[in-house]
C-alpha cells in the first residue's frame, strides 16, 4: 500500500491510497490540491508519500496508460502489477554515476540511474544504499528524497502481457570515496556501470526519466536532452 498525504502548515489536509496506475500529483489535483513532493516514509507495503499542498479548483486529470493496450484474451488473464523502486542521483568529482541496462531489459543499451525495486519490509533509503552497491560497487550515504515519478504501461513485452505501474522514488546520495564501478549483481538488469563526466552527458543515450530526475536533484541537464 502507498498512502499519499498532503499537508499544509504541518497539518494533514488530504490522504488517499495511491491506486493502480494513478499518479499522486494527479490524484491530489482531482481532490482540489496542488502540491510538491517533500518526502517518503515507511517500508515496502506501507509507504507514505508526503506533499506540501495548497487548495485549487479540483481538476479532472486523465492520465491513460501508455502502450498499445491488450487484446481481450490478455485482459482476461493479466494481473496488474505495481512496482515501487528507489533510484539515486550520485555526483562526485563532477561525474554522474550511471548504469547500463542489460539486453534482457529491452532497453537497447540505454543508461539509467542506479536503483531498483524495494524488497519486502525494506526502507526506501536502505534500498538506495543496497541497489547502488549491488549495481556499481559504490558505497553511499546521506540519502535524500527529491521526487516521485510514475508511469503506467499496458501492452505486450518480452515478458508477456503486462499492466505495469512503475512508482519511482528519486533521491540524491553522497559517495565520499568513489572507486572504479563494478557490477556485483551479475546476470541482473545491469550490464555496466560508469562515472560519466557531467560535460559528457549529452552524448549518452539515457532512459526517458533521467532528465526530470536530474532537474529534481539540481543537476544541470544537457541541451541535447529533452528539457520538459
Amino acid at each position: 500500500m502507498i498512502v499519499v498525504r498532503g499537508e499544509r502548515g504541518g497539518a494533514p489536509v488530504v490522504e488517499f491510497v495511491l491506486g493502480h496506475g494513478e499518479d499522486p500529483v494527479a490524484g491530489l489535483a482531482a481532490r482540489g490540491w496542488s502540491g510538491r513532493s517533500t518526502g517518503v516514509d515507511g517500508v515496502l507495503g506501507r509507504l507514505v508519500l508526503r506533499f506540501e499542498v495548497v487548495p485549487v479548483t479540483p481538476l479532472r486529470v486523465r492520465h491513460g496508460p501508455h502502450g498499445p493496450g491488450l487484446a481481450t484474451e490478455d485482459r482476461a488473464v493479466v494481473r496488474p502489477h505495481q512496482r515501487v523502486a528507489a533510484y539515486a542521483v550520485v555526483v562526485a568529482d563532477e561525474r554522474l554515476l550511471l548504469t547500463q541496462l542489460a539486453p534482457r531489459t529491452g532497453a537497447d543499451g540505454r543508461w539509467n540511474l542506479p536503483g531498483g525495486g524495494l524488497e519486502p519490509g525494506e526502507s526506501v533509503a536502505g534500498a538506495v544504499v543496497r541497489e547502488v552497491l549491488e549495481e556499481t560497487g559504490q558505497v553511499v550515504d546521506d540519502v535524500q528524497f527529491v521526487d516521485v515519478m510514475t508511469q503506467h504501461w499496458v501492452g505486450r513485452s518480452e515478458r508477456g502481457a503486462e499492466d505495469y505501474h512503475a512508482v519511482r522514488l528519486v533521491h540524491t546520495a553522497r559517495c565520499t570515496r568513489p572507486t572504479r564501478p563494478v557490477v556485483h549483481d551479475v546476470g541482473g538488469s545491469t550490464s555496466d556501470a560508469r562515472w560519466v563526466p557531467l560535460d559528457d552527458l549529452g552524448a549518452v543515450p539515457v532512459v526517458a526519466s533521467i532528465p526530470a530526475a536530474l532537474r529534481a536533484a539540481g543537476v544541470p541537464v544537457p541541451g541535447a536532452w529533452p528539457q520538459s
